[in-house]
């Protein structure tokens, strides 16, 4: 939802400051006062390509700077962090078609700023309608209506159409690996031979190896050393023999000064700690021994390992692991028969699955588009749009044209009129009919629509007398469940507003649009103008009587 938006040197705007109500919000203004301006403000916040033509022309740059809050946490992308769900977005573009853009004062990119702003507000002019054109958006309006009646049964046929393709990969990975080339599987044979002439499980075998020659191979220093170590210590006159004699020398002389014991007492324990390492050096020694042929037996080994490294290292895990996967093409190839029956009786079993999850799927869609199209038409009477109606044609597919979305399309069929026949209403509805269509979906949709602001432009193109009111009335219902902001040349819209702003350009070599918030006889002055063109006694008192009826509803 929009907070505050804060606009420099766009088009005319050479500095503007908009604050739209959590309702409905009316701009209004003469024509070619710089309305348009705003919407192209509002345009680069979703992330729009900047351009530079939009820059005032005695400016260098200019600036876009929105407040917006998210109510839920589920409105926020994942991966995107607010605090407290407030995010200030900026995008400032230069004379020369530099733009960039940022979120709390960190730097972003126009994609990122999209996939944050964009899915909240919804910019619904007669250019932005073109959405409305295409098929390919109908789905996600019924489904988005419908949620509650289709998402248990839209989900159970995305699990299946995802086991179904991942069946599918299985059944092509198994038939081309039974398709191998003669090279690719005597390679493949080689390097199972090779691997398994040596014999290789364990990942840590090189590594205890290597330490056990390193033993082996320095076994007479090994011998020398410890030998030495024992014989200083445990040898005749050697490190023990010289501390138990000062300790002796010690403890008989206490008996004159008792402190020498204490000396004496430090002496026979560090004797304790010698004898000990005495006894490991003598025990390291007599275990280590001189196996010729174990030693040979190990460097082979060795070199064999070696050798696999070489070819398919540089670790162990490596070799291992051209071993599993050659392994699994001779094993593919081998049984290929065998594996290409289970894959296929897995993939039928599978599709089996979706075709009846799709089943359940259509029939869910089938039963709930009459239901949204006549919920559509309803608002579309109140838009005196007369007996026109709209249809919900929904049709299948055929399976390879089948996605995630599901195994049919849904398009929106346009009725004029009751004795007429239902056509495409991207062939036959006009600008303003597509313009109040969408709105009737909009209204039809209710809380169910996950965009919190919808900025309507042109939605009153050819619209006037009973129909304007009921516009109004149509407005302001749909703001009770979102933030509407509507640019508007209705008196009859305007005074519904919660907040109403007006829109002015001054005259003179560089023309300046400016914009302001209007109340009180400032209000009424601009409703008065919006209903016969100039502010007279008559037209006053009209447009007092309307503000005064609309606050009183």
């Amino acid at each position: 939802m929009i907070d505050e938006i804060h606009v420099s040197n766009v088009a005319l705007i050479r500095d503007a400051s908009f604050s739209p109500s959590r309702g409905l919000t009316a701009i209004t203004g003469e024509t070619g006062a710089g309305k348009t301006a705003l919407l192209s403000a509002c345009k680069l916040l979703v992330g729009e390509r900047a351009d530079k033509t939009a820059v005032r022309e005695d400016s260098d740059g200019l600036s876009v700077e929105g407040r917006l809050f998210f109510d839920s946490a589920a409105d926020i992308p994942e991966g995107v962090e607010l605090e407290d769900g407030e995010a200030v977005v900026c995008r400032r573009v230069s004379i020369d078609g530099r733009s960039r853009a940022s979120v709390n004062g960190h730097m972003a990119s126009a994609k990122e700023i999209a996939r944050l702003v964009a899915p909240t507000l919804d910019l619904c002019s007669q250019h932005e309608h073109q959405a409305l054109m295409r098929p390919a958006t109908h789905l996600s309006l019924l489904d988005a209506w419908a949620k509650d009646s289709i998402s248990e049964a839209h989900a159970n046929y995305l699990l299946a159409f995802e086991a179904a393709k991942r069946a599918a990969d299985e059944l092509s990975r198994v038939k081309a690996a039974g398709e191998a080339s003669t090279a690719r599987l005597d390679e493949a044979r080689f390097t199972l031979q090779r691997i398994d002439s040596v014999g290789v499980s364990d990942e840590g075998e090189y590594e205890e190896l290597a330490a056990r020659l390193e033993k082996a191979e320095n076994a007479e220093s090994l011998v020398s050393a410890t030998n030495c170590a024992y014989e200083s210590l445990s040898g005749e006159g050697g490190a023990i023999d010289a501390l138990d004699a000062a300790a002796n020398a010690l403890e008989g002389a206490s008996a004159y000064d008792k402190t020498l014991a204490d000396l004496a007492s430090s002496l026979r324990e560090s004797s304790y700690v010698l004898e000990d390492v005495s006894r490991e050096a003598l025990s390291y020694r007599d275990s280590v021994e001189f196996d010729c042929d174990a030693l040979e037996e190990a460097q082979e080994r060795m070199a064999a390992l070696q050798g696999l490294l070489r070819a398919f290292g540089p670790r162990l895990s490596d070799v291992i692991a051209a071993r599993e996967g050659a392994a699994e093409l001779v094993s593919l190839v081998d049984d290929a028969e065998e594996r290409e029956r289970t894959a296929v009786r897995a993939l039928e079993a599978a599709e089996r699955e979706l075709s009846e999850a799709a089943t359940a799927l259509d029939a869910a869609r089938r039963k709930m588009a009459p239901r949204f199209a006549q919920a559509v038409s309803k608002v579309m009477a109140r838009l005196e749009m007369g007996s026109a109606s709209l249809e919900c044609e929904v049709s299948e597919l055929p399976r390879d044209k089948w996605t995630k979305e599901g195994p049919h399309q849904v398009e929106f069929m346009f009725r004029p009129g009751s004795g007429m026949q239902a056509r495409p209403l991207a062939r036959i509805a006009s600008g303003g009919e597509v313009s109040r269509v969408m709105l009737a979906i909009k209204v039809a949709l209710g809380e169910a629509d996950s965009v919190d602001t919808l900025l309507f432009d042109e939605v009153d193109a050819g619209v006037g007398g009973a129909t304007a009111v009921a516009l109004a009335s149509v407005l302001a219902d749909l703001a009770k469940t979102h933030q509407v902001i509507v640019v508007t040349h209705l008196a009859q819209v305007a005074v519904a507003a919660d907040v109403h702003y007006v829109v002015r350009k001054t005259q003179g070599d560089v023309p300046e649009t400016s914009l302001s918030i209007v109340s009180g006889e400032e209000r009424a002055a601009e409703i008065a103008r919006m209903l016969s063109g100039d502010v007279t006694e008559t037209s006053l008192a009209h447009a007092r009587e309307m503000l005064h009826n609309a606050s009183s509803e």
